[in-house]
């Protein structure tokens, strides 16, 4: 079944009410598998989403890696504790990566658990039905594929 297509107003409205709903949320982006911003909060401007796109790219791939390094399974979410914020990063079963940063004193239990739930319920948010560019489905990553790596990994 092939999900409705909305509007981006819509995707923002709903990023808007992810940030509405954690207090201490900051702004939330939306980017394609590829790294294109999507739709953003009221307070993400061009210029923030294109930064953050770089940014989340490195932690997706790092992410990745970490996963089949320590052939920990599927990565589900990456976050980032910094001295007074979190970034929280978390990747939908079509691809697009769902970030949300938050101010270090907020609770940090409320806004993974909000992050989970907007990823499991995106497509109903998306624009447009993503595709990513492997043949991966179901929100795996491909992390648990491929024999293990013996440790230390060569160089």
């Amino acid at each position: 079944m092939t999900p409705s297509v909305v509007s981006v107003g819509s995707l923002s409205d709903a990023l808007n009410d992810l940030v509405d709903r954690v207090p201490g949320a900051e702004f939330a982006v939306v980017l394609s598998p590829d790294g294109l911003p999507l739709g953003g909060s009221r307070s993400v401007d061009d210029e923030l989403a294109g930064r953050l796109s770089s940014v989340v790219g490195g932690l997706e791939a790092f992410g990745l890696a970490a996963a089949r390094v320590c052939v920990g399974g599927a990565l589900r979410q990456v976050v980032v504790q910094m001295s007074r914020a979190f970034l929280f990063t978390a990747t939908t079963r079509n691809g697009a990566i769902l970030t949300v940063l938050m101010g270090g004193d907020a609770e940090v239990g409320d806004m993974a658990y909000e992050v989970a739930l907007f990823v499991g319920q995106a497509e109903r948010h998306l624009p447009v039905r993503l595709e990513a560019a492997s043949t991966v489905r179901g929100g795996d990553t491909g992390a648990d594929s491929g024999p293990a790596p013996t440790w230390p990994v060569p160089r």
